[in-house]
């Protein structure tokens, strides 16, 4: 079943309350997503987006994935 963009930002914004978020894509399986956050600061882009993907508890994970790609763009607030 596809993830709405609605409910993959809903579901960034339970480990990222204060982040800026903006989630794209309409096929609910390729989408891309940019999260600021302050949690980032001094953290690689790895640690970033490792980040992330704990966040998505699984929705992409295995055959069943309800995400398929993610192009995601992390960093620190300015």
């Amino acid at each position: 079943m596809p993830i709405h963009a609605q409910d993959l930002e809903a579901l960034l914004r339970q480990s990222f309350p204060d982040a800026k978020i903006a989630v794209e894509g309409d096929d609910g399986v390729h989408m891309s997503a940019m999260v600021i956050d302050e949690s980032f600061r001094g953290k690689n882009r790895v640690q970033q987006q490792r980040a992330v993907y704990a966040a998505l508890k699984g929705k992409m994970d295995g055959n069943s994935a309800e995400l398929h790609a993610l192009a995601l763009t992390t960093k620190a607030p300015d």
